[in-house]
């Protein structure tokens, strides 16, 4: 009950500490203006404070990639590719990436850039950086299944062959599977590489400057930074991790000057305090329900069933405090950044995931699956969303025929459903959020591959597996597109998983302070340079 607690004392909390009372009446997620920027930033700042959820347990991201951990790092460590705040990708360390045959990309990498310590960032470096993302158990290990070899073919060039064609490999290197590291400077700090006290590896605007564990991490403008068309107006950030309700506290008496938000309470407590501002962005950020095969979950009819029962509007308003929108598929709008219209058209005619409820509907396939008695174990770990989540199932369940059940898991627990097969079997239902760093839904669809870790319920198609596997390897974006909207029919027919709302990425400054991007992008994207001061 923690979260709801906070979230219940924040619109009190907010009057208080000064300017107007917030409201309680969330903005309508449905006409949200999305912004791919905040306004652009007129003036320097010495210092600034940037709050995360909580403290990082490590910089390495190749052996945590958390979101907190790579809101930092994305303004110290580059990546061959880099994604804009509007969600397309261009050349970065790389200055161009060739495809000379489908399963062939050659990387020309930039002749200028140095790492922090003003070494060159070589062909070397990029291609043991590559080869250690590639590695057993690293976190952006999954990119590189179709990566058969990487080779430097020259001073200056890199040769990325493929088993199979991948249309995402350049999305992919644009996120943390395309991190250059300084090979020199973590092989000599071994297993100390990452942790507090130690340099980083990088060669961002930004670099490490102090880690004190329990209280802060500071990072600091990189004067020699090798881009000079990139001129960072803020000379050092302090990150400082905090939840709910000092978040608000900390913004709104100007001790904190911004954070991307995770909770929606927050942004809802601050919508209409004049001390901050509040901007939203696209996302690829869904809740969703992951059945088991447990139980009765294992019918698809039974997890149809209960996708028409649920009330997504209901969960939407109590769950995000309305800052959230019903929504039918997996991912959120903001992997669409090609297509958008036949997105949008196939995403409009979807059925069965609707706002509110279908109990009709429900009702006679629970008929046909034989009026199962077997109780529904939802999971939850306590937090406000995901506690909401689990008694709408209870509620739902209970209105056609079916009975459910409440389990509360440790919060420290909740993660090992996706690698503990014991923990899966106590439970027929988990509820998470998910999200994708890539602009493109195909970087999901691959959770319903036959044998996927995320396939809980086992679904097997040779016809699904088969338009996975050719969307990877088109190039061609009506194509793909195609590819990818039968994909999604075919997923959300099943309900492998069940989709429930998509959140909105926010943003919220202090009321002198501008610049950042709104979108996603912010966890690999260096949006610390384009923060300021407000003309």
């Amino acid at each position: 009950m923690k979260k709801t607690l906070a979230l219940l004392g924040l619109i009190g909390l907010t009057a208080a500490c000064g300017g107007p009372a917030a409201t309680t009446k969330a903005p309508d997620p449905a006409k949200l203006t999305l912004v791919d920027r905040t306004e652009k930033a007129a003036g320097p700042l010495d210092s600034a404070v940037w709050l995360v959820d909580e403290e990082p347990g490590t910089l390495d991201l190749d052996t945590d990639g958390g979101t907190n951990n790579r809101t930092i790092m994305a303004n110290v460590c580059e990546r061959l590719m880099q994604t804009q705040p509007d969600l397309t990708v261009k050349p970065w360390l790389a200055e161009k990436a060739d495809l000379p045959d489908p399963k062939t990309m050659v990387l020309t990498l930039r002749r200028d850039a140095t790492f922090h310590d003003g070494s060159p960032v070589t062909a070397d470096d990029v291609v043991w950086s590559l080869k250690r993302h590639a590695g057993d158990g690293m976190d952006e290990s999954d990119e590189f299944e179709d990566v058969d070899s990487i080779t430097k073919t020259g001073d200056h060039e890199v040769t990325i062959a493929f088993k199979k064609p991948n249309s995402l490999f350049a999305q992919a290197i644009a996120g943390g599977a395309g991190i250059v590291l300084n090979k020199e400077v973590v092989e000599k700090q071994g297993k100390e590489f990452g942790t507090p006290g130690h340099e980083d590896a990088c060669s961002g605007p930004y670099t490490v400057e102090e880690w004190k564990s329990g209280s802060h991490l500071t990072i600091t403008r990189h004067d020699a930074y090798w881009n000079k068309d990139v001129k960072p107006l803020t000379k050092s950030i302090t990150f400082r991790w905090a939840e709910d309700t000092a978040l608000v506290n900390s913004l709104v008496t100007g001790e904190a000057q911004g954070a991307y938000l995770s909770d929606t309470g927050p942004a809802v407590a601050l919508q209409d305090n004049q001390a901050v501002s509040v901007s939203y962005g696209a996302t690829t950020r869904v809740y969703v329900l992951l059945p088991t095969d447990r139980g009765v979950m294992k019918d698809p009819k039974i997890r149809r069933a209960l996708s028409l029962a649920v009330d997504r509007a209901g969960i939407a308003k109590s769950g995000f405090s309305g800052l959230a929108r019903p929504w039918k598929v997996p991912v959120g709008a903001g992997a669409w950044s090609y297509e958008k219209e036949a997105f949008q058209t196939a995403y409009d005619q979807l059925q069965g995931a609707p706002e509110t409820p279908d109990l009709d509907a429900a009702k006679k396939l629970v008929q046909e699956a034989g009026s199962p008695k077997e109780p529904i174990i939802v999971a939850t770990n306590g937090e406000q969303a995901r506690t909401v989540i689990a008694n709408a199932v209870v509620d739902a369940a209970k209105k056609i025929g079916l009975t459910a059940q409440i389990k509360t898991v440790p919060a420290s627990e909740f993660g090992s459903f996706y690698t503990d097969k014991s923990l899966r079997a106590q439970v027929d239902l988990v509820p998470d959020d998910w999200y994708i760093t890539k602009s493109d839904p195909i970087g999901f669809y691959d959770n319903g591959l036959t044998g996927s870790a995320n396939n809980w319920v086992k679904f097997s198609s040779p016809e699904y597996d088969e338009l996975v596997a050719r969307a990877l390897e088109t190039t061609d974006d009506a194509a793909r597109a195609k590819d990818v909207i039968e994909l999604q029919r075919r997923f959300t027919a099943d309900m492998v998983w069940i989709s429930l709302v998509e959140v909105p990425n926010a943003v919220v400054l202090g009321g002198k302070v501008t610049g950042p991007p709104a979108s996603q992008v912010h966890m690999s994207y260096p949006w610390a340079a384009d923060l300021g001061a407000k003309g």
